[in-house]
């Protein structure tokens, strides 16, 4: 079905799986332990790590495989090796939750995001039926940092998940937690819902400039959907490249969010559009594809270069989206990008890379365009 997404805004839970039967106990032995210490260190690696399209990477925590490199442009292929939108899901007993990690660069911050969001970790909760934020690391210094992520934790067993850093790379992370306490694998997802949503775009889809990995529009969405995400945001380069789809239909996903326009200009969207939805459809003939536009500037309305800015990518868009329609091509949808910030103008940094608050509302606009895409995929 071809759809045209509405701007009603709609908030839905989700049901959960519990956590009752924790899967796959680590074996303590596998942890390391400091002099003097008695915490248990262990490498999140022996979880599992959600997020990642490939297992033939280069290191660990790359977003693209090895064979990449090389065949990207070497922008992208640089970008890849940010952890942007990777996570680990876990259970633990444990009262005290401490982590370690090895940062690949010491650029810590950037001038219009903090350190928190750039380089730290985020640690979520399950609750109930709910994710609830429970406590950060916070980058001092580079490359490793050490620190409590939460302590007094109440309530016995229960699920965590662990958003690792957006615009920073680690070539390691480990999980500390008290001697005696238990480490095990998350219960594995429901089959209904183990296929990741992919995200496809720029250096918004990447998290800029969110405060805390937990808070880009893709890791909200992931919480809100209960699936995993696949963030393929490469910041300024999100540009519908040959060699980039070409990775894309590799992955076998419930959905493709496709969000480039703040990279491309309309000719590249006429160039480019028709290509890489035809080769995703080639690969997978059912898959719903999401085509979004760019949220609007918040100075548009001052600024004539940045409403034309919009107005002709989001034309291009468009354009190609109905070509598209009239060849025949099924399963896509069409995003619109005027309500994604709000009917405001407070919810960026520096008019175009959205806060926390802006990233909340994307959400809130994405989420039941995807919940409806999702229902209707195969």
């Amino acid at each position: 079905m071809i759809r045209i997404a509405g701007l009603a805004f709609v908030f839905a839970g989700f049901l959960a799986p519990t956590s009752s039967d924790a899967q796959e106990v680590i074996d303590p032995s596998l942890a390391r332990t400091d002099p003097g210490d008695s915490t248990r260190w262990y490498d999140i690696q022996l979880l599992g790590i959600e997020g990642q399209g490939w297992d033939d990477t280069k290191a660990p925590f790359d977003r693209l495989p090895a064979r990449a490199e090389g065949v990207v442009r070497d922008a992208v292929w640089g970008l890849s090796r940010h952890s942007a939108g990777l996570c680990v899901r876990f259970e633990t007993d444990a009262p005290t939750i401490k982590a370690r990690w090895t940062l690949t660069s010491d650029r810590l911050d950037m001038p219009h995001m903090p350190a928190t969001g750039v380089s730290g970790l985020d640690l979520y909760a399950r609750v109930g039926d709910r994710w609830q934020w429970l406590g950060y690391g916070r980058p001092e210094q580079a490359p490793t940092n050490t620190g409590t992520l939460a302590s007094g934790i109440e309530g016995g067993p229960r699920e965590y998940l662990l958003y690792l850093p957006l615009y920073n790379g680690v070539s390691s992370v480990e999980i500390g937690i008290p001697e005696g306490a238990s480490l095990s694998k998350a219960t594995p997802r429901p089959e209904a819902s183990s296929r990741p949503i992919v995200f496809y775009g720029t250096s918004i889809t990447q998290g800029g400039c969110a405060s805390r990995p937990g808070m880009v529009h893709t890791a909200i969405l992931g919480r809100r959907l209960d699936r995993p995400v696949i963030n393929l945001g490469f910041s300024g380069n999100g540009r519908m490249e040959a060699e980039v789809a070409g990775l894309l239909a590799e992955l076998d996903p419930a959905a493709y969010v496709i969000d480039c326009l703040p990279n491309m200009d309309a000719g590249e969207v006429e160039e480019r559009v028709g290509p890489l939805v035809r080769t995703l459809r080639e690969a997978h003939p059912d898959t719903p594809i999401v085509l979004a536009e760019d949220r609007t500037y918040s100075n548009a309305p001052l600024v004539s270069s940045a409403r034309e800015r919009n107005a002709t990518s989001r034309a291009a868009l468009k354009q190609e989206f109905d070509r598209l329609v009239a060849d025949g091509v099924p399963g896509l949808t069409y995003l619109p990008g005027d309500p994604q910030l709000g009917d405001d103008t407070e919810g960026t940094v520096d008019g175009s890379h959205p806060t926390d608050l802006g990233f909340f509302r994307m959400a809130d606009v994405f989420e039941p365009v995807l919940r409806s895409a999702l229902s209707e995929g195969p």
